[in-house]
């Protein structure tokens, strides 16, 4: 059962908080549908990429702003938060599979390796595209011209490749986002959408 705004346990340390602020659910949902869409166009849309291309454009800008709030955003927006090294992460794995809701306060070390996995093969993804050369002179990547012409031609293999890569990710994010609504009772998708979590703040044992 997942726990609503009522269900939260007496005397349990549990607190409903406003974690996740604007910028960050709107960089998420917005990632959703651009990557969705740059991912469609790319295999099933026409043959001039130009919707693609700017599909992408709008993904690098995107990930620069995150880049950017993690820094300089609010403590739950910023790497130096929620970024943890392996101990913390084996941690989290041990306790991953209990079937309990974890309560974390901001992205689960878990949680916080998959976000830096998505931003590094995003920001490949579109360096790959900026400079790939698929020799139909029509959809040649704006950047091209400024690398050997053996280095464009293989980033269209890279490109093509790093597209199922990310493909991969999302698939096992949104399988684990599903894990934790159904096995562990945590609903994840909904504090993204509002912005409220529940969460429990003492986590000093993984830090």
């Amino acid at each position: 059962m997942t726990l609503s705004r009522q269900d939260v346990p007496e005397n349990s340390g549990v607190e409903r908080i406003e974690l996740w602020d604007p910028l960050v659910r709107g960089f998420h949902w917005l990632l959703v549908l651009l990557m969705t869409g740059a991912w469609l166009l790319g295999h099933f849309g026409p043959t001039v990429m130009g919707p693609h291309f700017w599909c992408g454009y709008a993904i690098a800008g995107l990930v620069l702003l995150r880049l950017l709030w993690g820094i300089i955003g609010p403590p739950s927006a910023r790497f130096s938060h929620f970024v943890r090294g392996p101990e913390a992460i084996w941690r989290y794995a041990r306790e991953f599979p209990l079937r309990q809701p974890s309560y974390w306060p901001g992205h689960s070390p878990l949680g916080a390796l998959s976000v830096v996995m998505m931003l590094v093969l995003i920001a490949l993804q579109v360096s790959t595209g900026l400079i790939s050369d698929p020799d139909d002179f029509i959809n040649v990547g704006p950047l091209a011209s400024w690398v050997p012409p053996s280095i464009r031609a293989g980033a269209v293999g890279w490109h093509h490749l790093g597209g199922w890569a990310l493909l991969a990710l999302i698939s096992l994010h949104v399988g684990v986002v599903l894990f934790y609504r159904l096995w562990k009772g945590e609903d994840l998708v909904g504090p993204m959408v509002t912005g409220w979590k529940l969460v429990k703040p003492d986590k000093s044992a993984y830090q």
